[in-house]
C-alpha cells in the first residue's frame, strides 16, 4: 500500500466516524431543558461554513464528488444541530414568557432589537446665539 492510499483510507474512516460523533450533540440539544443554551451558534456556524467551503473546493478545484458528498453529510449535521438548538431556544423563551405572563403580543422588529445595544444619551440642548453667548 502506498502512503497516498493509507492517508486516503484514514481520511475516509475518520470522516465517516465523524458523522456518528454529531449524534450525541444533536441528542443533547434536542433533550436540553434550558433551550439548548450550551450550543454555541458561532462555533457550529463556523463548522458549517468550513464544511461548505470544503464542498466548494472539492467540486471546483478537485472535481471530487465523493469528497463533496462526505462534507455535505457533515454540513447537514451542522444544520441539524443549529436548527434543533434554535427551535429549542425559541420554545424555551416562549415557555418562560408564558409562565411569567409577559409574552409580547408582537415580535420585535430588527431595529428594536438593535436599539438595545446602542447607547442613547439625551442631552438637553442649550441655545447658542451668534455672538457665542448662551441665553
Amino acid at each position: 500500500m502506498r502512503l497516498e492510499d493509507v492517508t486516503l483510507a484514514l481520511f475516509a474512516a475518520c470522516n465517516f466516524l465523524r458523522l456518528f460523533a454529531y449524534l450525541p450533540q444533536i441528542y443533547k440539544a434536542a433533550t436540553d431543558e434550558n433551550g439548548a443554551s450550551a450550543i454555541s451558534y458561532t462555533t457550529w456556524g463556523l463548522f458549517l461554513i468550513a464544511n461548505l467551503s470544503t464542498i466548494a473546493y472539492a467540486l471546483v478545484n478537485r472535481s471530487d464528488w465523493w469528497l463533496a458528498a462526505c462534507f455535505t453529510g457533515n454540513a447537514l449535521c451542522c444544520v441539524v444541530i443549529l436548527g434543533v438548538a434554535y427551535r429549542k431556544s425559541v420554545a424555551h423563551a416562549r415557555a418562560l414568557h408564558l409562565a411569567a405572563g409577559s409574552f409580547p403580543d408582537r415580535r420585535r422588529s430588527l431595529s428594536d432589537y438593535i436599539k438595545q445595544f446602542i447607547p442613547v444619551r439625551i442631552v438637553p440642548t442649550i441655545p447658542i446665539v451668534r455672538d457665542g453667548s448662551r441665553r
